[in-house]
């Protein structure tokens, strides 16, 4: 393998960038039916393992711990190799992961069933890298989080999809005390990974490379990459926001179904209704590509994190219907933070696209930790009080927001609308030049005469 020669987005044609968007979107769809199955997995091994909630968020720790793990080489495989070598390897992992559900299901296996978690949580790692950086970086710097908001939207539409298969066959009838659907359901995962493997080989995927996005931001008198990657602040708290905040996002649905049954709410029934949740975010997600196309994304963050962090909380102090009106709305503002945290870490970092991009995935791996913190306050507590947990997470996310809000307002200006930062600063540049160039024109025709 050699490194690819590549292009930036906004050097593509409007066929070629079509197609790119189309084939990468697609792989949101493939992680987000297997996030959605993780977390009703849990609630179901609850039931046949006769395990303790804490030893139930095993699955969360092995496929977090998988991104806090593996997502920094994945980064530098692809800074090496390019972003369709990392989606290979990516889909080579998770269909691998999928099928040994087979064995771990047959002889009923929790450990079996957390090793492989692992394994997909690596292939998964690797696509996040790969595809929301492609997409971050597949056009104009102002459409970034609106375009990764759209792209992650078919990752809601499968994350709620996962719930709904799981409440009809996972949990109905005497299904409920077997795992024999689980393994036909995982051999479909690894099908649907193998035939996206085949495509992405046989399709001319773009190359965008990081010396081409680094000629592009500097062409507009942008350098930040000329700094060594430690003194990227934006990305390396960016990093420490999407920690905290996908923390306490797995958390939260992590205990979904087990804080509907612990309200009266039977299994199958609590099931469907955190699908109504995942239904919920995904529309959220929809809504805020049409709101980040019009609004400062670093605006729109500060906004929806302090939503999170008040709905989280009285999510945790209300009982009955209350509660769980405020649980809905928590997942409706829940539904931009991630792409939005993920396109202001990575913003004009030219040469360290890719090692940032790595950086903030590995930020996933905080789903590893808060799961069982909120768990072991749930088994000394209840359910309900455990939702305290995730609030810490939402709050820290709210300052990086904010934090960045007042750096753009002291280094710039305020901003309320999105604006396209390289065409400003291309224009300001040439603002700027033009008198000189008048000047400079004047005292030649005056020497001259």
């Amino acid at each position: 393998m050699v490194r690819p020669i590549g292009t930036t987005g906004t050097q593509l044609s409007p066929s070629r960038w079509a197609f790119a968007f189309a084939l990468v979107t697609s792989l949101f769809f493939t992680w987000g039916f297997a996030y959605g199955l993780l977390d009703v997995l849990n609630a179901h091994f609850r039931t046949i393992f006769h395990i303790s909630r804490t030893k139930s968020t095993l699955l969360q720790v092995a496929y977090f711990g998988a991104y806090l793990v593996w997502s920094p080489f994945a980064g530098m495989f692809m800074s090496k190799y390019g972003y369709k070598y990392g989606i290979h390897l990516g889909l080579g992992l998770y269909s691998l992961g999928a099928i040994f559900f087979w064995p771990s299901a047959k002889f009923a296996k929790y450990g079996g069933f957390v090793g492989c978690t692992f394994v997909i949580g690596c292939g998964l790692a690797t696509l996040e890298v790969a595809a929301n950086s492609y997409i971050a970086v597949l056009g104009s710097p102002k459409y970034a989080a609106a375009r990764l908001n759209f792209s992650q939207g078919f990752q809601g539409v499968a994350s709620f999809a996962g719930p709904m298969i799981a409440s009809r066959y996972f949990f109905l009838g005497e299904n409920a005390t077997k795992l024999d659907n689980v393994q036909w359901v995982y051999l479909a995962v690894a099908g649907l990974g193998i035939v996206l493997n085949l495509l992405f080989y046989f399709c001319n995927l773009p190359e965008i490379t990081e010396e081409a996005l680094s000629e592009e931001i500097r062409g507009a008198g942008i350098s930040a990459d000329v700094e060594p990657f430690w003194k990227q602040y934006r990305c390396i708290f960016g990093f420490i926001a999407q920690t905290t905040y996908v923390g306490a996002q797995v958390a939260v649905a992590s205990m979904v179904v087990i804080y509907l049954q612990e309200d009266g709410i039977s299994s199958s029934r609590s099931s469907l209704l955190f699908s109504f949740c995942q239904i919920t975010f995904t529309i959220g997600r929809f809504i805020g590509v049409v709101i980040l196309n019009f609004v400062d994304p670093a605006l729109v963050l500060s906004f929806y994190s302090v939503s999170c962090s008040v709905f989280c909380l009285c999510t945790a102090l209300l009982k009955g219907n209350s509660g769980i009106g405020c649980l809905f709305a928590l997942f409706f503002f829940e539904s931009i933070c991630y792409p939005c945290i993920f396109t202001l870490g990575t913003k004009n970092l030219g040469v360290y696209t890719k090692r940032g991009s790595g950086l903030i995935v590995m930020g996933v791996g905080g789903g590893a930790w808060f799961p069982p913190a909120q768990a072991a306050l749930g088994d000394r507590s209840d359910t309900r009080r455990s939702y305290l947990v995730p609030v810490a997470g939402y709050i820290v996310m709210t300052l990086y927001a904010i934090g960045i809000v007042i750096d753009q307002a002291i280094k710039d200006k305020f901003r309320f609308r999105n604006i396209d930062e390289l065409k400003e600063r291309d224009s300001q540049r040439a603002e700027t030049e033009s008198p000189q160039n008048d000047k400079k024109l004047s005292n030649e025709f005056v020497e001259s005469t």
